[in-house]
């Protein structure tokens, strides 16, 4: 049995899964909260996010989901990959505004998880929503000692 609890096991698989993550990082992204199964991430929208229309890309909008199941989907400190993701762009994101992306883990089947991912801008409207579905492969995050 490992020393530590659900609650940890989740951060500490956050935060060595941040250390690496360098497309996050560079859009601008904040880890707000995760849990096990959770995850809330949020950016501000750039000029460097800006489509043609002046609005936020939806690779943009993608990649901020895509990061919140990601870490929702490794929370339990088995490595898990992306094997399908879809999203829906409801309304636009604008330079300046803060979207907030969280991630909850809706079921788990031995090493297959479906995850929905729902994100807002700061005024609470719903942008997009995203499902992605998980694989768990082999390795861990970190080491869990007994304790």
């Amino acid at each position: 049995m490992s020393g530590i609890n659900d609650q940890q096991r989740a951060e500490c698989s956050s935060a060595a899964m941040w250390k690496d993550d360098h497309t996050s990082q560079a859009f601008g992204m904040e880890i707000e909260a995760v849990g096990p199964g959770t995850a809330t991430i949020s950016m501000v929208v750039r000029k460097d996010h800006l489509n043609g229309h002046g609005s936020c890309h939806g690779g943009a909008i993608f990649t901020l989901a895509d990061s919140a199941f990601a870490f929702a989907s490794n929370s339990h400190n088995k490595v898990t990959v992306a094997q399908h993701c879809s999203v829906t762009f409801l309304a636009p994101g604008r330079e300046g505004d803060r979207l907030t992306a969280v991630a909850r883990e809706v079921t788990l089947a031995g090493r297959s998880g479906v995850y929905d991912v729902s994100v807002a801008r700061q005024d609470g409207v719903t942008i997009a929503e995203f499902r992605g579905l998980s694989r768990t492969v082999s390795g861990t995050h970190f080491e869990e000692t007994a304790g």
